[in-house]
């Protein structure tokens, strides 16, 4: 198994706290680095992928702490993926130099409806050659992202990517959700398929899921058919991949 940013700054956040993250669920007997019920731990299965795609994910404090956080999911898949504890008055230095790298090009991926400045908004995107793309997704609640963005004026004038509706209600319809507030593992996902990366979209999608089903086997009995789909679909993807790149 990889241990990766996402891994590193929880350990991190952890060793400075000064009491215990008593959030719900906070009494369950949790794996270290997946965070599900270690009878459920699905750390044997994380995914070894190739990306041409790299992603920075900036958190709310308690975001990281937080078991069903689905950022971390992202560090597992993408092999190129930093993560910063996000701050008001003193944002990382390395996360700043980070942005400021000229072999990325950022994008912020946030809804055009919150951004002010409309020229920043695409839909696309347009890459410059020899760069490679760095997403750059606010990992809190909706209000939380809403007040990171606000607040961090270094994130002001990179260009922001949102998803136009036909693009976000088929990914929605396809997943059978009325809920459009998307995990973060699952926005990622959007970013992936429309840089390209199908294969890698399908694949945190699938990872997600499996995450989501052995996530809430520590929540609620799940018994018959509904059991272990989560697996054997990621299993079935990851065979077809097999069987396609040999042919």
């Amino acid at each position: 198994m990889r241990i990766h940013t996402v891994h590193q700054l929880h350990k991190e956040r952890l060793a400075r706290s000064t009491k215990p993250f008593n959030a719900r669920g906070a009494n369950v007997n949790r794996c270290e680095f997946c965070q599900v019920h270690k009878d459920y731990c699905i750390c044997e299965y994380q995914p070894a992928v190739k990306s041409s795609a790299a992603f920075l994910l900036i958190m709310f404090d308690t975001e990281v702490l937080k078991p069903s956080n689905t950022g971390k999911l992202i560090a597992d898949l993408i092999p190129d993926t930093h993560a910063y504890l996000w701050s008001r008055t003193e944002p990382n230095p390395d996360m700043l130099a980070l942005l400021q790298n000229e072999s990325y090009q950022p994008f912020v991926i946030f809804p055009e409806e919150q951004i002010e400045n409309k020229s920043l908004v695409t839909n696309e995107i347009a890459m410059e050659a020899g760069k490679t793309p760095l997403f750059i997704l606010l990992d809190g609640s909706w209000r939380e992202a809403g007040r990171m963005y606000r607040k961090s004026t270094y994130l002001h004038q990179l260009p922001v990517l949102s998803f136009n509706s036909d693009h976000l209600s088929s990914y929605i319809m396809r997943k059978a959700s009325k809920d459009h507030q998307l995990a973060t593992a699952e926005v990622a996902s959007l970013v992936l398929d429309l840089f390209g990366e199908r294969e890698n979209a399908k694949h945190l999608e699938c990872w997600f899921e499996l995450f989501r089903e052995h996530y809430l086997y520590s929540k609620r009995p799940v018994k018959g058919a509904e059991r272990g789909m989560g697996l054997k679909r990621l299993m079935e993807f990851r065979t077809e991949l097999k069987v396609n790149n040999q042919i």
